[in-house]
């Protein structure tokens, strides 16, 4: 759990430096302090989540290969931003719909 205790450090030094108290957080992405406390102390959370705290505090999320020389085809790491995804401040609310849409009552009467 490094990496995620690595994130949360990255995302409350990013929340400081721009001078943002965690309350605030609500004013800019809509989540309670004692939600986003969970967040900067490590607690694990869905990608949706995460994506809506990264555009409140100006950052965004890099996928890249770990190690590329591993790879037997050489690659270049390609960096994709939210804007890319269609990802943008309106649209970062949870996706706790997604399951009705996979296995809900579509399509039935």
């Amino acid at each position: 759990m490094k990496e995620i205790d690595k994130i949360a450090g990255l995302i409350a030094e990013q929340r400081k430096r721009l001078g943002i108290e965690q309350k605030d957080m609500y004013m800019r992405i809509g989540m309670k302090q004692q939600q986003y406390q969970r967040i900067e102390a490590g607690s694990d959370v869905k990608l949706s989540t995460l994506l809506r705290v990264l555009e409140g505090l100006d950052l965004e999320l890099v996928i890249a290969p770990k190690r590329a020389e591993i790879m037997s085809v050489p690659t270049q790491s390609k960096v994709i931003r939210q804007s890319q995804l269609g990802i943008s401040e309106t649209n970062l609310e949870d996706d706790s719909d997604d399951l009705d849409f996979w296995f809900g009552s579509e399509g039935k009467s």
